[in-house]
């Protein structure tokens, strides 16, 4: 609880509002009575066990763990251990005898572990029942002893190099690099099957069982070691099985805490692994090098070397864990396998791959959940047994433990009921204080059983995951209160948690729900992916890669970071996350949204406008503002069915787009002068509430994400316009669409637009024509009537936008462009494959008229030798050559040709503009309102002079000035020296009226 302040200050100014006045805690009275009940509901299922089996324990936390917390991301490690091939010296005795002839040692086994603490604890060996090995004389590399040796024959050539092969037995010598070899004999497994060999370790014998013989194994393989695999039936749940299969015993000559029992002598007291000793304690050579020492002293072990695999670890302590037999408390998960596959396929997962396949297959592949953990702190097992296991009871309620408890009162075992001051039915905070269900409480109570035995409770705890998988019900202490809003929330609509949590929460959820209310908890989940560096690494404090969450938030603010994390990557998807990216979405989105509201403010404060005149009707509004909130509306639409997809991606980057693209650098920039000339009459009061209700439904679409930012948008709009009396955007109801206002012909024929505009722009930037430099003409090729009538309709808006005098069709064929076609092998590649040459030649020999019906139609069918395809529009990359004086380019399947020519008549109207452009920037830089009229002096040459006195009335209009006086740049010394273009400046000196 160290941290809880500053926990919940960050869950704060990150806007992930919980309520942390009222939260559940799992270790709360009210919780734990309904995780109670729940594990006496599959009581009464008969889902629950007590079995005897080989787990994964954790020595350093001291208890078992379940096959879910074992797969919990990062619990397996890649780890380079000791590896050894034992040497397991064969009996000789008449079932043996055959593999003796020509022997020229004693014969061995040999048996490979990455394992070599398990060795004492050996009593068999597995053999594959087909799989063939070879009996080979020679020598042992240690003690250089003779010997003979069994091995799988696939493996043989690991151990016993070709080059070897030509050299004598009778040619060795002690201590010789290179050990000649023979084989003598050839086996199959079933013949070693039943065969004795000596103990390897003889520091114990098992209590019960046969012992020391070879078994069949169907787990062996020749993947690597030896074909052979020592079986420590203690430490293995393969070599447990196959052991009670054939009556073999066992020996566990290690401890719960990871260490040799006092049998094992020569290591008594140490730690199987270097990693359970305290820092500094661990000794230089590990038990398993050590082991490995005795074995090759004394000729037990043929080979030793380091090996790197992946060995499970603790995902509490990050230790690793061992596979110990224990008793412990099932869930029987498998026996409701089936029904949770079914409902599995029932759920919306988010990436559907992660249900499907991940979650799909752990569930396909199910074992039964190990329920109890040997812990002191966490919820005790509610279940109570008489010492001889007969009988038992699974507590469900604390009004069936107070009950129970005045039985054994009554009966003598208790001389007081510790619940005697809990009153039932009375669902109060304080009357759930009045006793501690946890331990050592809970373990001083002893039960009475149906025939008068002491009845005492099983000392586990609930493993902690099966806690959080109780949450639905727990956090409304189900079924004792809250029935009508757990029945109304359940399941829930959807759970949001990383993809780590497969095989943790969205699994126990899942369990629970499906054994006990036959249902999903969830019906969607959301997967969520990791955060990683921005070069895709895992953020990490030691490499110096992690993002400071406190230093982020205080320089770019909540909203910034929750929209860049939304809008760059899905959900499910890794992250990769750079500040230079936040940045951009603080500068792009962020501050091109403010400057939108900025924009609108400034004249509508000038203009007094408070929305408090009538909703012109949108049929009544300019065209440019029946677009924008056509668009608005198919915005609506979009983010809403986006994320009720949960795809909040996709939501993002559409108003994203729409403020970016359309709003700000489409709608505001064609409808300046609206805002900021005119009389307020129809038309601004038009502009003025089209784009007031642009920036409302953006500030409520926006404010999931961007919860702050938008809040402010929305308060700050509707403090002057009172047109919500709401106190928050939080509070607002979600948009709907008004479809009647959707107009797709205009939205197409504004794309058309924004295209030809586009395209403009980036040829005037690749010739270095600037913006203000007004230039004659530009031709659209039209395949059409349909594209000339839209060209058409927005060609004025095109012309002021781009600065440009004409606009000339012309049809597709006329000769002027010359066009070029290749193949899209993107998109031809997968579709074609093998027929991608015949198709790229044949695409290559395209007339101007194959290109043209392609462009029209949107498709061509191609005939090929043997086959006819159908070739669509995205099948092929279509360009235009540039002609002389002219510039061309392709955007979207638009073309378009700019004359870029300049005569006497533009250059001296460019000149004017930039003049206009300065004059602004001077008032501006200068604090005038927009609404100040002023007085121009300025210097100018012969060609600046010409430019002005042509364009006079032009540029006083737009810069509002009542006069503007040539003069020389002595008169304009207090005035600025600006340079307009390259190689004119002039002085301009400006007075407010």
């Amino acid at each position: 609880m160290k941290f809880k302040n500053v926990w919940e200050d960050l869950t704060d100014k990150m806007g992930y509002w919980v309520d942390m006045n009222d939260p559940y805690v799992t270790y709360d009275n009210k919780y734990i009575e309904s995780v109670w009940w729940l594990l006496s509901q599959m009581d009464k299922k008969d889902m629950l066990y007590k079995g005897h089996t080989i787990q994964p324990f954790s020595p350093k936390a001291g208890t078992g763990l379940s096959s879910h917390e074992l797969n919990q991301p990062g619990c397996y490690k890649d780890v380079k251990d000791l590896s050894a091939i034992a040497q397991f010296k064969t009996v000789r005795n008449n079932a043996s005898e055959f593999l003796y002839d020509k022997s020229h040692g004693e014969l061995h086994f040999l048996a490979w572990t990455t394992t070599p603490w398990t060795l004492p604890s050996n009593t068999a060996l597995a053999v594959g029942k087909n799989i063939e090995y070879v009996v080979v004389n020679t020598f042992n590399p240690y003690t250089f002893d003779a010997v003979t040796v069994i091995i799988a024959k696939n493996l043989f050539g690991k151990y016993f190099p070709v080059k070897n092969s030509e050299l004598a037995l009778a040619d060795y010598s002690k201590g010789d690099k290179n050990i000649p070899f023979e084989i003598i004999n050839e086996v199959k497994g079933t013949d070693l099957e039943g065969l004795r060999y000596e103990q390897l370790l003889p520091y114990a014998q098992p209590e019960e069982g046969d012992a020391f013989k070879v078994l069949i194994g169907d787990f062996v393989t020749t993947e690597d070691g030896t074909g052979i695999v020592h079986l420590a039936p203690s430490f293995g749940a393969d070599d447990n099985l196959v052991a009670k299969q054939n009556g073999i015993g066992s020996l566990t000559l290690v401890d719960t805490q990871g260490r040799f029992v006092e049998a094992v002598t020569d290591f008594a007291g140490m730690y199987v692994k270097n990693d359970f000793y305290n820092e500094g304690e661990a000794p230089e050579k590990s038990a398993d090098i050590q082991l490995v020492i005795k074995l090759k002293e004394e000729n037990k072990c043929f080979k030793a070397e380091k090996y790197e695999h992946s060995y499970p670890h603790c995902w509490r302590t990050d230790k690793p864990i061992l596979y110990y037999p224990l008793e412990s408390w099932f869930v029987k998960t498998t026996a409701a396998k089936k029904r949770m596959v079914e409902l599995n396929k029932s759920i919306n997962w988010k990436p559907k791959s992660t249900g499907e396949g991940r979650f799909g297959n752990w569930l396909e592949n199910l074992v039964d959940w190990n329920l109890s953990r040997s812990r002191f702190w966490g919820v005790p097992l509610p279940i109570w047994t008489s010492e001889d296991g007969e009988e038992q009871i699974c507590i469900g309620s604390m009004e069936q433990l107070k009950a129970e408890i005045e039985k054994s009162v009554n009966a003598g075992l208790m001389s007081t009921n510790p619940l005697a001051n809990f009153v039932v039915g009375d669902m109060s905070t304080e009357n759930y204080a009045t006793f501690d269900l946890h331990r050592p409480f809970v373990d001083d109570i002893i039960l009475l059983s149906a025939s008068g035995k002491a009845m005492r409770r099983e000392a586990d705890l609930i493993d902690v995951w099966f806690d959080s998988g109780s949450m639905p019900y727990a956090q409304l202490h189900y079924p004792f209160e809250n029935k009508e809003l757990f029945e109304k929330s359940y399941p829930a609509d959807f759970i949001a948690e990383g993809v780590d949590q497969t095989r943790g929460w969205f699994f126990t959820l899942h369990a629970i729900a499906t054994i006990l209310f036959d249902s999903v908890a969830f019906k969607s989940v959301v997967s969520n992916g990791l955060v990683l560096d921005k070069n895709g690494n895992k953020m990490s404090k030691r490499l110096g890669n992690a993002a400071d969450p406190f230093e982020t938030l205080e320089e770019y603010g909540a909203d910034a970071t929750r929209w860049y994390m939304i809008s760059n990557a899905q959900p499910w998807d890794n992250l990769k996350f750079d500040l230079d990216g936040l940045a951009e979405v603080k500068r792009k989105f962020f501050g091109t949204l403010y400057n939108t509201y900025a924009f609108f403010a400034l004249y509508a404060n000038i203009d007094s406008f408070s929305y408090s005149e009538a909703d012109i009707d949108v049929k009544e509004r300019p065209e440019i503002d029946q677009w924008i909130l056509s668009e608005l509306n198919t915005l609506i639409k979009e983010v809403e069915e986006s994320l009720e997809d949960y795809e909040p991606t996709k939501a993002a980057r559409a108003i994203q787009l729409f403020v970016n693209d359309n709003l700000s650098n489409w709608y505001v920039r064609l409808c300046r002068r609206r805002f900021w000339k005119g009389e307020y009459e129809q038309d601004k009061i038009s502009a003025y509430q089209t784009l007031y209700t642009c920036l409302e439904t953006i500030a409520v679409l926006a404010s999931p994400i961007a919860p702050f930012f938008m809040d402010k948008l929305f308060v700050d709009l509707n403090g002057v316009s009172q047109k919500s009396a709401l106190e928050s955007v939080h509070l607002a109801e979600w948009p709907t669409a008004d479809v009647t206002l959707i107009n797709t012909d205009l939205e197409e024929q504004m794309r058309l637009a924004q295209d030809l505009t586009s395209m403009a722009f980036s040829l005037r930037k690749k010739e270095n024509l600037r913006v203000r430099q007004p230039l004659q003409k530009i031709m659209v090729p039209v395949l059409n009537e349909k594209v000339k009538a839209q060209v058409e309709a927005v060609k004025d808006l095109v012309l002021a936008e781009v600065n440009v005098k004409e606009l000339e069709f012309m049809i597709s064929d006329s000769g002027i462009l010359v066009k070029k076609i290749k193949p899209n092998f993107k998109t031809l590649g997968p579709k074609f494959g093998q027929q991608m040459r015949a198709i790229s030649q044949a695409i290559s020999q395209f007339s101007s008229e194959d290109i043209s019906s392609i462009e029209e139609k949107g498709n061509y069918t191609l005939k090929l030798e043997n086959d006819s395809i159908q070739l669509e529009l995205a099948d092929v990359e279509i360009t235009t050559e540039d002609i002389p004086g002219w510039a061309v380019t392709s955007l979207n399947g638009n073309t378009l040709a700019l004359d870029i020519s300049l005569n006497d008549n533009l250059i001296q109207e460019g000149l004017a503009r930039e003049l206009i452009n300065r004059i602004q920037n001077i008032r501006k830089d200068e604090g005038f309102e927009v609404t100040d009229r002023i007085n121009i002096s300025l210097s100018a040459s012969e060609k600046l002079a010409n430019a002005i006195n042509d364009n006079l009335n032009y540029i006083c209009s737009e810069t509002l000035a009542d006069e503007l006086r040539i003069t020389n740049s002595e008169e304009t010394q207090k005035g600025s020296t600006i340079e307009l273009v390259e190689g004119i400046n002039t002085n301009i000196e400006i007075q407010k009226i």
